[in-house]
């Protein structure tokens, strides 16, 4: 991967327990710390944050369909989703992810306070468990997108 030079590495969803994804953890972290920017959603949300060092837990019942509200912490504003994930990012009772201090949490599941996204916050990664891609809607995540073509800039490529 590292040979293609990409300008991004994208990880989408997917279906399963991140756990039971390994290898992909070492490959995450070799193109971040080549700053090369990294989004993930769903199964890829899980991964980055395991990559990092968190640790990820079944939900009882998952989280399906749409019209999941969930709140944008850097913006304030609540951003109609659709999911469908059976599992989630682990927090403390501090409101951070243990074992992942370089992460910050970005989202939050305003029915069950779950980890609705992270950044990284040195290097060029995020993520979001929802699904932004979610078409004929809502769009209210879009903005993810360009954000992500953002970071692959020229300005930001690895030299």
């Amino acid at each position: 991967l590292l040979a293609e030079n990409p300008s991004g590495v994208f990880l989408s969803n997917g279906p399963g327990d991140p756990a039971a994804v390994e290898k992909a953890q070492e490959v995450i972290l070799a193109v971040a710390q080549r700053r090369i920017p990294v989004f993930g959603i769903c199964l890829g949300h899980q991964l980055i944050s395991r990559a990092f060092g968190a640790r990820t837990f079944k939900l009882p019942f998952g989280h399906h369909g749409g019209n999941h509200p969930v709140r944008n912490l850097d913006t304030g504003a609540v951003e109609i989703t659709a999911q469908n994930h059976g599992f989630a990012v682990e927090t403390d009772a501090e409101g951070g992810i243990p074992g992942a201090p370089d992460l910050r949490i970005t989202h939050t599941n305003l029915y069950d306070g779950t980890v609705e996204g992270v950044a990284h916050r040195e290097l060029p990664v995020f993520s979001v468990q929802f699904h932004p891609e979610a078409a004929p809607g809502p769009h209210d995540s879009r903005y993810l997108f360009e954000r992500f073509v953002d970071l692959m800039g020229a300005e930001n490529r690895p030299s």
